[in-house]
């Protein structure tokens, strides 16, 4: 076993149970690191399953939790961030060759909780009648990964920092909203997920300014800079100020997050 090949035949694995037991059997595994291996995919990545349905963010309809139906799709949509959280993180782990050990030990972590948070939901998911596929998902959190391929600085930037920093801020409505549906296992499931997403945007900011630091750039600056380059959302409040904290963003990313960059 070799962590950063091992992850990219992972990433490339269409089943999402398949990839979910192989992110957490190559984490568990604890494998050696070969940091500066110029690895190529065999196959169009990441590996998925022809459900679900890929359709533009504005085609996929508003989840209301309120109906059976409605509560389905909402938490098939956050199973679907999941599922692509995992592809996120085995990407971090073998794209970028030359980093530090702890980079790769790093996302090989975030890969396999995610892996559990997408265990997590399928699970109840099928509590309800449904499985993952059953509704259309659109492919916002892969496209930014595209756009960040080539550069490791941008992908931290981008991804963690910015488009999975925002389930912090979501989260809690979303269980304000299941709670009143009646959903108590949903809202536990959510619990877990927010406190170990805080762990994962805290290491994307870790690796963030590690590049900065290591290429003389002003973070604050860079991140402007990145977001304009690569067609980074706008982001708008309310935000989780406490969670954000808690992952590492200090007073100037929060001020600058509130004046709307």
């Amino acid at each position: 076993m070799e962590l950063r090949s091992d992850a990219l035949r992972a990433l490339a694995l269409a089943d999402p149970e398949a990839k979910a037991a192989a992110a957490l059997a190559l984490h568990a595994a604890t494998p050696p690191v070969d940091t500066q291996a110029l690895l190529q995919p065999a196959a169009p990545l990441p590996g998925r399953p022809p459900r679900p349905r890929l359709v533009p963010p504005a085609q996929v309809p508003q989840r209301s939790p309120f109906t059976p139906e409605g509560r389905a799709a909402l938490l098939h949509a956050i199973a679907h961030i999941e599922f692509n959280a995992i592809n996120l993180a085995l990407d971090a782990c073998w794209r970028f060759a030359g980093l530090p050990e702890d980079f790769y030990r790093d996302w090989l972590r975030v890969a396999a909780e995610e892996a559990r948070h997408f265990r997590l939901l399928a699970g109840h998911l099928a509590t309800l009648g449904h499985g993952y596929g059953d509704f259309d998902a659109h492919d916002g959190l892969w496209t930014m990964a595209e756009k960040t391929a080539a550069d490791p600085l941008a992908r931290m930037a981008l991804v963690p920092r910015t488009l999975e920093a925002r389930g912090l801020d979501v989260t809690p409505a979303m269980q304000a909203r299941l709670a009143k549906a009646g959903d108590a296992r949903a809202v536990e499931i959510l619990d877990l997920i927010l406190a170990e997403e805080i762990g994962h945007v805290a290491i994307g900011n870790r690796w963030y300014r590690w590049l900065c630091a290591r290429d003389g750039l002003d973070p604050l600056a860079t991140d402007a800079q990145l977001a304009a380059t690569h067609g980074a959302p706008r982001l708008r409040g309310p935000f989780n100020t406490e969670a954000r904290r808690a992952a590492g963003f200090d007073d100037a990313e929060l001020a600058a997050l509130e004046a709307g960059r």
